[in-house]
């Protein structure tokens, strides 16, 4: 008989078909509806205190049948007379077993035999409840029951023990008989002590929980195993995760597939082993947490807690559907949660620092060495940048993979480490530059470093976003090594085109755009030298020569060796430099300069120098203030120098319109504020009063032009005088004066502009 024809309630089975009142048990092939009770007649129910001894009577010779080893009924055979027959074969409708049968059953694992054996307790109990027997005879009786009970519960448990190593219908059998054990139980619970006297409180019996005490046991001795080293060199913590979260994993996965099947429902038993597991698993991290963990097994320790546990093994496909009323919590406090996270934190930072450290130093290593660059499409190229993107990603991945919440902590630590390496690589760059001019590949290695900032300055400007004082503190130091590089490539260019530069603007004016088609071409010839730059650095660094050429240009027209007193020359000297501004603008445009914010640079100052009225070119100064802020009093004074036809008070009005744009915009870039002022020269009446100094025949014998510091003037303000011999200049202090340390608004001074005077290329004053 299988477990599935036991009753589910304790309702008493149908009366045996008995002509008297008797105790008796079904036979075990009769489909059994409910328990078997004890019946009393309706006919005798009236006198049943006359007939309680005649029952009692009927009662003992019943349960004597049943429990009395070897004996039978008429018509019955006895235990050696079915010895020989099959274990399957059913018994005779009318054959009840014995105790000595029901206990061969049960050793021979038959839990069949379970429906029987609760049968006779429910009709102990209703036998004890109506007074049927004696309290000796209920004990003894009682005992027996019991001990058949205990054997039943061995071989159940044994089975769920190792649940895959049984057959599934041994199994479900199992699992049938603990389910309706625990429904009985709950039963007992509700119901209360049992009124009786007689019997012995047997229930709750608690097989349930000793189910599931054997399922803790076994899920400890699951997790617990230590494996082997294996050959991917892991810790030993990190075996131990992998052993745990795969085991449970595993096992989880098969009562899902093989046990859940032949369950009960409520058993609960895929949640049974759920919460075994994990109180394991918890147990065995926390004990793993009281030493001191490698910072590699701190980050594998939080990975599990944090993602892989939640994530891969309680929500994996075949996991997640049976679990979603299981609360199994965090493997960890969240207490202890923290205070990993914040070693990790630290040790994370550390990790990354080391490597970025490690990765310059081998980088200067191939500088000092004189190690040519990669080319890679025909640029310089170096590691450098790819690797120290990768350690802060790898950084900033290893904290995302634990949770996105951490990976947000850890990215502005990464940046500022990151900032802080960058300041690092600046100051090698630099002392690369200063000590290893003579390399041959010093050129090479400095292209290449300048083409390391494209990456960094994409990841800060683009994957990395942060608050802008962090991204200052990036891009610092890879725009000054920008800088210098640009510096160190254009030295020799720009040392070409100085002397150019220097008989650029003459007292005469003869050939300037012949001195200026000399200075692009120049320029256009050496562009080859800077193709290993990275197309935009080449860009840039067209726009530091646009720069350059705009600078000296403006630098040759501060100088004040042309003073014009017409308009009519003015309007030349501003004609010609409108068109050496228009050539130099095409110029540098086609060669890929985008500097469009010098555009305006010399063609305003040409129409400051053709206006004649102070009124717009008031206007003038005022818009180009604007344009640029740099653009300072010192300046404009340089260039109304030119017209010498402008009084005084004109040029003191003039200049100030720039009061009111004092300090009113910070210039994005910087033009003005790289020229310094030229030196001023004197009118004839102070080169006269330092005739009358000093002996004239020294300055009429000179032809060398040497800026020295001159004696104060009628009013005690100092100027220069750019016309003395060799030894005179020598005698002089030799540190020239900014134009802001004279007093151009001195009228005794002369250090504004002189009409109808200027200074020819030999340094000798004209009239």
């Amino acid at each position: 008989m299988g477990l599935g024809r036991i009753p589910a309630s304790a309702q008493p089975l149908a009366p045996c078909d008995c002509s008297r009142p008797q105790f008796s048990l079904c036979a075990m092939d009769q489909q059994p509806s409910s328990a078997p009770t004890l019946r009393v007649p309706e006919e005798v129910a009236p006198d049943r205190n006359k007939e309680a001894g005649k029952k009692m009577n009927n009662w003992k010779d019943q349960v004597t049948n049943f429990f009395t080893k070897g004996r039978k009924k008429k018509g019955q055979p006895s235990l050696a007379e079915t010895e020989g027959e099959p274990e399957s074969s059913p018994r005779p409708p009318a054959q009840l077993p014995t105790v000595e049968e029901l206990k061969a059953d049960l050793e021979r694992g038959r839990l069949e035999a379970a429906g029987l054996l609760l049968a006779l307790e429910l009709e102990l109990q209703e036998a004890a409840a109506a007074g049927l027997a004696s309290a000796e005879e209920l004990v003894r009786l009682q005992s027996k029951v019991e001990a058949l009970y205990a054997l039943l519960r061995d071989q159940v448990l044994g089975l769920l023990r190792r649940p895959l190593e049984a057959a599934p219908e041994r199994l479900r059998q199992a699992l049938a008989v603990l389910a309706e054990q625990e429904r009985r139980d709950r039963a007992a619970a509700a119901a209360g002590p049992p009124g009786c006297s007689g019997l012995a409180a047997t229930r709750p019996r608690g097989w349930l929980q000793l189910w599931r005490d054997g399922v803790a046991q076994a899920a400890a001795e699951r997790l617990s195993r230590r494996p082997a080293a294996d050959a991917e060199g892991r810790t030993e913590a990190e075996r131990a995760f992998l052993h745990m979260g795969r085991t449970m994993k595993e096992d989880l996965e098969a009562v899902v597939e093989r046990l859940k099947p032949l369950s009960p429902a409520d058993l609960r038993v895929v949640a049974a082993y759920a919460e075994s597991y994990h109180a394991e698993f918890a147990a065995q991290l926390a004990a793993l947490t009281q030493s001191e963990l490698c910072p590699r097994d701190t980050y594998m320790l939080l990975f599990w807690v944090q993602n892989l546990y939640p994530n891969d093994i309680l929500n994996s496909p075949k996991l997640s559907p049976e679990l979603q009323g299981v609360r199994l919590g965090t493997l960890l406090p969240q207490t202890q949660i923290r205070q990993l996270e914040a070693t990790f934190l630290s040790n994370e930072v550390a990790i990354v620092r080391k490597w970025m450290a490690r990765a310059l130093e081998l980088e200067l290593e191939r500088w000092t060495k004189d190690e040519a660059p990669q080319r890679l499409d025909g640029r310089c190229h170096s590691e450098l940048a790819i690797d120290i993107i990768q350690i802060i990603s790898q950084g900033q991945d290893k904290a995302e993979s634990i949770t996105l919440d951490l990976g947000t902590q850890i990215k502005p630590f990464l940046l500022e480490e990151l900032a802080r390496f960058l300041r690092s690589y600046q100051r090698a760059f630099d002392d690369f530059l200063e000590r290893c001019r003579q390399l041959r590949n010093y050129r090479a290695n400095v292209i290449a470093n300048i083409n390391n900032c494209l990456p960094f300055r994409t990841s800060v400007e683009q994957q990395w976003q942060t608050r802008p004082d962090l991204r200052s503190s990036l891009l610092r130091p890879l725009n000054a090594l920008q800088s210098r590089g640009f510096d160190t490539l254009l030295q020799s260019l720009f040392g070409d085109l100085k002397p150019l530069f220097k008989r650029f603007m003459q007292p005469r004016w003869d050939g300037p755009q012949q001195t200026l088609e000399e200075i692009l071409s120049i320029v256009d010839k050496r562009m080859p030298e800077f193709s290993e730059l990275q197309d935009c650095f080449q860009e840039e660094l067209l726009e530091a020569v646009h720069l350059h050429l705009v600078k000296e240009y403006i630098t040759r027209l501060c100088k004040r060796r042309l003073v014009l007193k017409t308009a009519e020359q003015q309007q030349q000297l501003a004609g010609l430099v409108q068109a050496n501004a228009q050539h130099i603008q095409q110029f540098c445009a086609q060669n890929g300069s985008r500097a469009t914010w010098l555009h305006h640079a010399l063609p305003t100052l040409a129409e400051i120098i053709r206006l004649q009225d102070p009124s717009a070119i008031k206007i003038e100064v005022a818009m180009y203030a604007i344009l640029y802020p740099d653009f300072s009093k010192d300046h404009l004074s340089a260039i109304l120098a030119i017209k010498g036809n402008l009084s005084s008070s004109d040029t003191k009005s003039i200049r100030s319109v720039l009061d009111s744009n004092t300090g009113a915009h910070e210039p994005s870039k910087a033009l003005f504020s790289l020229i310094k002022v030229g030196y001023l020269f004197p009118c004839p009446n102070l080169l006269r009063s330092a005739w009358q100094a000093w002996d004239t025949t020294l300055f009429r014998g000179c032809q060398t032009s040497t800026s020295v510091t001159a004696p104060g003037g009628p009013s005690g303000c100092r100027a220069f005088c750019c016309c003395c011999c060799p030894g005179l200049a020598k005698e002089w202090a030799p540190e020239p004066l900014e134009l802001e340390q004279l007093c151009p608004d001195d009228p005794s001074c002369g250090a504004g502009a002189v009409e109808g005077s200027s200074v020819d290329e030999s340094g000798a004053c004209m009239p």
